[in-house]
């Protein structure tokens, strides 16, 4: 079982004028089994947790904590956070010419478990991954996110995600720039995840339409930097219906 908290996690960022803050004392706690949204304005700072949390060399954490099963994360190398059992699915993900998609899978599958995957079984595996998210059994001999379209570097982020089986899986606005049919099966993909005992979801999106394929536990209204407003599923249908004018105003 695990649990994912943030606890008043301020983070900066360096900028000509000098260190600008970020994240303003950001608190959430993801239970095992549990599925947390986060929604809110361009800005407001939801890709900068996600990337604190996951250690991007770029954002400096100057408070807070941020524990995984009790262990701080602030503490781990970005390669411990992932073998301890954090996933990051990125909003952009990167292009790796000349590594390909099932060298690269079952390289980092080897450096969480720390063994390599037995051949026979781990191919198997793969293509069972590719196909349930409608990608070709060629697609594993492409070079990492080269040429891939918005869609297939989505479903590409959710193989891992099936293969690698974190304990807690933050995915950074996954909805971008899919359409629908791409949107159902990466919906499926993290759905499968989710049915997994004891693991964890923190979704970042700006939209309500994925909300309707990945149903919630709880949802977060995101507004400079922080925490604006919490509550059940349905506080995304009233962010559909209003917008966000209303915590922009009194967050001014």
């Amino acid at each position: 079982m695990s649990k994912l908290e943030i606890i008043d996690l301020h983070v900066s960022v360096s900028t000509e004028d000098g260190p600008k803050e970020i994240l303003k004392g950001v608190t959430l706690t993801i239970d095992a089994d549990e599925t947390h949204a986060i929604m809110g304005p361009n800005g407001s700072g939801k890709s900068t947790l996600a990337y604190s949390v996951a250690g991007h060399p770029k954002y400096t954490v100057t408070g807070g904590q941020v524990l995984l099963d009790g262990e701080d994360v602030l503490e781990m190398s970005v390669d411990e956070r992932a073998r301890a059992g954090l996933f990051l699915a990125m909003q952009y993900p990167v292009e790796v010419p000349g590594v390909s998609v099932s060298n690269f899978l079952r390289t980092a599958k080897t450096a969480i478990d720390g063994e390599a995957p037995k051949l026979r079984t781990w191919v198997k595996d793969v293509n069972g991954a590719l196909d349930r998210l409608n990608l070709d059994p060629t697609f594993g001999q492409r070079s990492v996110n080269e040429g891939f379209s918005g869609g297939e570097k989505k479903r590409h982020e959710i193989a891992q995600l099936e293969l690698l089986d974190p304990k807690v899986a933050i995915l950074d606005e996954t909805d971008s720039g899919l359409d629908i049919d791409a949107l159902k099966i990466v919906s499926d993909g993290v759905n499968r995840f989710r049915e997994r005992e004891g693991r964890g979801v923190l979704l970042i999106t700006h939209y309500t339409r994925i909300l309707r394929y990945i149903k919630p536990d709880r949802v977060h209204v995101f507004v400079d930097g922080k925490v604006a407003e919490s509550g059940g599923p349905e506080l995304a249908d009233a962010l559909e219906a209003e917008g966000y004018d209303k915590y922009l105003k009194s967050a001014v």
